[in-house]
């Protein structure tokens, strides 16, 4: 079974920059796609940016284009995601996941493994 915590979040200024991390255990990491969703109040879970198992190949949100970065270290596994030029739009929970066995996974079904979340506000 694949665990996962997320670790980084905090209270940021707009335009300000964190980083995010996903530690992943289990002997399946390299072997699934990961992602990165998010959560505001009264809203659905989304997702933000995925990454292939390879790590070659990346989708992201519109609404975080240019400004956020998905990346893994398989070695390491761990999984991150820079956040640059922070919006209070952004302010939000955002959980790591896995989708073992799905080359381009970008809807919540799609992942299998989930971590707890962790809170990222942004402030004006």
């Amino acid at each position: 079974q694949v665990q996962l915590v997320e670790s980084g979040g905090g209270l940021v200024q707009a335009g300000g920059s964190l980083r995010l991390s996903c530690a992943a255990s289990g002997r399946t990491f390299s072997s699934s796609a990961m992602g990165w969703f998010r959560q505001a109040p009264g809203k659905e879970r989304d997702v933000v940016a995925a990454i292939r198992r390879s790590g070659g190949i990346t989708y992201y949100a519109d609404s975080v284009k240019g400004r956020f970065t998905i990346s893994r270290d398989n070695a390491k596994r761990t999984v991150y995601l820079q956040m640059n030029s922070l919006k209070p739009e952004d302010t939000a929970v955002y959980y790591c996941a896995a989708a073992p066995g799905v080359a381009v996974p970008v809807r919540e079904y799609e992942y299998d493994y989930w971590g707890q979340g962790t809170q990222v506000t942004v402030s004006s």
